[in-house]
C-alpha cells in the first residue's frame, strides 16, 4: 500500500462513519430530519441554541441515540482493530478477539455481579467493570497459561484460550443455571446489545479505546514482519516475544473494553478485518487504522437494524451479527485456499 493512499482511503472511512452515525440517530420510531440533528449536535457541541428544539427531541437525539451511535462506533472499532491484530499475530484469518476468551472472562464477571450483585452490596453499575476484569484477567491468565521458556508460541496460545474459554463458559452456563430471577437480565447480556447506552459508559470506554489502539499503531510496522513468521520477523529485529505480549495485551484491552459496555458481540472483529484486507491489502499500518473506522459504521447500522427490524420490540444486536458471521466463518472455510493476513 503506497503511503498516498491512505489519507483518502481513512478519511472515505470516517467520511462513511459520520454518514452512519447521522443515519443512526435518524432512525427510529420518531424521525428527527438530518439537518436539525446536525444542528442540534453542533449547538450541544458549541453551547447554544438549546432553545431552538423541544425537549423531546433533545432527549432522543442527545440522551438516547446519540450515547447509543458512539457507544456503537466505539465498539465497532475496537473489536475490529483487535480483530486485525490478532488476524496478524495468529497468522490466521479467521481469529477474532474472542479466541482467547476474552468474552467468556467477561460474561463470567457480569453474570457474577448480576446473580450476586445484590447479596455482594454491589449494583447492576458495576456489571461492565466486572466484565472488563473478567475479561482481562482471563487474558492474563492464558498468556501466563502458555508461556514456556520465556515464549508463548502461537498455537499454545490458542489451545490454551480454547479450553480456557470452554471453561469459563461452563461457568456461565451454572451463573446462569443458578440466576433465578436474573436470568432474563444474564441471557440479554449474553447476546450482546447496546440498550442501555449512556454517556457515562461512552466516557468509561473512551480511555481504555484511546490506550489500547495506541501501541497498535506505534507497533503495525513490527506487526508486518510477524506475518512472514516468528523466525524471520526474529531476523528483522523484531522482540517476537515482546512485541506479541504488548500487541496482544493492547488487542484484549480493546475487546475487553468493546465487551464490558455491549455484551458478547460476535464476529465483527472476523468480518470487517477480512473485507478491509481484501481492499487494501495486509499493510497493518492502514489496515489497523482502516479496520477501526470501517467497524464503526459496520456495528451502527447493525445496531440500527437490530432496533427497528422488529419494532416496537429490539433485537439484541449481537443476534444479527452472529446471523451474518456465522456463514461469513463457513465461506473462509470453504474457499479451500489460505488467506494470508
Amino acid at each position: 500500500m503506497k503511503r498516498g493512499r491512505m489519507g483518502p482511503i481513512l478519511l472515505s472511512l470516517l467520511a462513511l462513519a459520520l454518514g452512519a452515525a447521522l443515519l443512526g440517530m435518524y432512525g427510529g420510531a420518531v424521525s428527527v430530519p438530518p439537518r436539525e440533528i446536525i444542528l442540534m449536535v453542533w449547538d450541544a457541541i458549541t453551547g447554544g441554541g438549546a432553545e431552538a428544539w423541544s425537549v423531546g427531541q433533545r432527549t432522543i437525539i442527545l440522551d438516547l441515540r446519540g450515547p447509543r451511535v458512539i457507544l456503537a462506533g466505539l465498539t465497532g472499532a475496537a473489536l475490529a482493530a483487535a480483530g486485525a491484530t490478532y488476524q496478524g499475530l495468529f497468522q490466521n484469518p479467521m481469529a477474532d478477539p474472542f479466541i482467547i476468551g476474552v468474552s467468556s472472562g467477561a460474561a463470567v464477571g457480569a453474570a457474577g455481579v448480576m446473580v450476586f450483585g445484590a447479596r455482594w452490596g454491589i449494583g447492576g453499575t458495576a456489571v461492565p467493570i466486572a466484565a472488563f476484569i473478567g475479561a482481562t484477567l482471563t487474558v492474563m491468565l492464558v498468556y501466563s497459561l502458555a508461556r514456556t521458556d520465556g515464549r508463548a508460541p502461537v498455537t499454545t496460545l490458542l489451545l490454551v484460550g480454547v479450553a480456557v474459554s470452554a471453561a469459563l463458559s461452563g461457568v456461565v452456563a451454572l451463573l446462569i443455571f443458578l440466576s433465578g430471577r436474573e436470568l432474563r437480565a444474564v441471557i440479554y447480556w449474553t447476546m450482546g446489545g447496546l440498550g442501555g447506552a449512556s454517556w457515562d459508559q461512552v466516557r468509561n470506554v473512551l480511555p481504555f479505546f484511546v490506550v489500547g489502539m495506541f501501541p497498535l499503531l506505534l507497533y503495525a510496522k513490527q506487526l508486518n514482519a510477524m506475518l512472514f513468521g516468528d523466525e524471520t520477523a526474529s531476523h528483522l529485529g523484531v522482540d517476537v516475544a515482546k512485541l506479541r505480549l504488548r500487541s496482544l495485551l493492547a488487542a484484549s484491552m480493546l475487546a475487553a473494553a468493546a465487551v464490558s459496555v455491549g455484551g458478547t458481540i460476535g464476529f465483527v472483529g472476523l468480518i470487517v478485518p477480512h473485507m478491509v484486507r481484501l481492499v487494501i491489502g495486509p499493510d497493518h499500518r492502514i489496515l489497523v487504522p482502516a479496520s477501526a473506522l470501517a467497524g464503526a459504521p459496520f456495528l451502527i447500522l447493525a445496531d440500527l437494524v437490530a432496533r427497528t427490524v422488529m419494532s416496537p420490540a429490539e433485537m439484541p444486536v449481537g443476534i444479527l451479527t452472529s446471523m451474518l458471521g456465522g456463514p461469513f466463518f463457513l465461506y473462509l472455510l470453504r474457499r479451500g485456499r489460505t488467506i494470508k493476513p
